[in-house]
């Protein structure tokens, strides 16, 4: 009796732990199936923002909008470049024009494409950093490609943006339409003007690959070119009786040059300048007054070089970047330029965002000094090779330089 009751209790006991098991795995394998599902989710929500997020990393072998212009003839009309295109269409707004600083080659996700479709009137097309006229090349090499007839009409809607946004007396603002403040001033910063002037020839020469473009526009754009030209050498300044370069933007009606952010005083530009002295080089049977143009500003550029200095950059833990821009003399070191040089006194300025012209590089903010180009080799390649061959072939009678 006494076995059989202990057998019986232990039978039971083995009951309860089996019982006790069996929910222990069951209570495992819900969780396990409650992690699994949770990562499964977590997975697809991260796939889901990643799919809608707005310029996120590309798949792998994309191309940045960076480099959208400089591959082989054969990209353009692969399904890679179709796509760009077709991102480019959906970035045009209804002015024709394009915004600057975003990178249109990125995957675009359907919250993307509809909240692009919804921002078609905004007025914020720009010529500024390359906008509009590298989508318009490259719209241009795509239909060349391939011969789709959405990516012509985008092209020439742009090309009319462009036509319509130049002013009477042959320049252009930064932005367009409804300019304001520094923005409506002709615009020569970061190749702006220069930029679209170039692209209106290649049009008007019936350049590859913008052989497409029909006459009345073509004729347009011819016209445009003569008078963006007188516009550059109105705008030349004139100091102390002779004339030097550009500033980075001039006025729109008086020609006299103007300052745009607050550190970017009206100024004779040693950078932009340089893009503008080229494109004069560039004309085929230059006449007296870009031949004038072009040597006065080439010897401003002999004069204006800084020599006996070099711009360093210096390990200092003590700033925020742990690093700092500071300037050292160096007898060999090659003549560098400033961005920035005074009308009157055709000295270097330097200046902090409140405005307050400085004589050196050290006196103006730390933040300013680090985060803009103020003084660089922009005219070296300019008096070395450009225009020793240029003024063989256009001015023998003179060499400005005097070498």
């Amino acid at each position: 009796m006494i076995y059989r009751k202990y057998k019986n209790q232990a039978v039971q006991n083995q009951t309860r732990r089996l019982k006790r098991l069996d929910f222990s795995r069951f209570s495992v394998n819900i969780m396990n199936m409650i992690r699994y599902t949770l990562k499964f989710s977590l997975c697809l929500f991260a796939l889901a923002i990643f799919s809608g997020a707005q310029g996120r990393e590309n798949p792998a072998g994309s191309i940045t909008w960076r480099q959208c212009l400089n591959q082989r003839p054969e990209f353009y009309a692969t399904d890679q470049a179709i796509r760009i295109a077709d991102n480019l269409l959906l970035y045009q707004r209804d002015s024709g024009g394009w915004q600057k600083n975003i990178d249109m080659a990125s995957v675009l996700g359907e919250q993307d494409k509809a909240e692009l479709r919804k921002a078609k009137s905004k007025n914020d097309s720009t010529l500024d950093n390359g906008a509009t006229r590298r989508q318009m090349r490259y719209l241009a090499m795509v239909y060349q490609a391939t011969g789709i007839e959405r990516f012509e009409d985008a092209f020439l809607k742009g090309l009319d943006y462009v036509l319509e946004a130049r002013y009477d007396n042959g320049g252009w603002p930064q932005r367009y339409p409804n300019p304001s403040g520094y923005s409506k001033h002709i615009t020569f910063n970061d190749g702006t003007m220069i930029g679209v002037l170039d692209l209106l020839g290649d049009i008007a020469g019936k350049k590859p690959p913008y052989a497409f473009v029909d006459e009345d526009r073509r004729r347009k754009a011819e016209a445009a070119v003569p008078r963006g030209i007188e516009c550059i050498l109105k705008c030349q300044i004139v100091a102390n009786g002779r004339k030097t370069a550009w500033c980075a933007q001039h006025d729109e009606k008086t020609f006299v040059p103007r300052k745009a952010r607050s550190y970017e005083l009206a100024s004779i530009s040693g950078a932009e300048s340089v893009g503008i002295v080229r494109f004069l080089m560039s004309i085929d049977r230059p006449g007296p007054e870009i031949i004038e143009a072009v040597q006065a500003a080439v010897a401003w550029f002999d004069q204006a070089g800084l020599k006996g200095i070099r711009q360093v950059r210096k390990q200092d833990k003590s700033q925020s970047r742990g690093w700092d821009k500071v300037i050292v003399e160096d007898a060999s070191a090659p003549p560098i330029w400033a961005r920035f040089y005074n009308i009157e006194t055709n000295k270097p300025i330097f200046c902090s965002r409140d405005g307050i012209p400085k004589a050196t590089l050290a006196e103006i903010s730390y933040e300013r000094r680090t985060g803009y180009s103020w003084l660089g080799y922009y005219a070296t390649d300019l008096l070395t090779e450009d225009y020793p061959a240029w003024q063989k072939k256009w001015a023998p009678a003179k060499n400005v330089l005097g070498r």
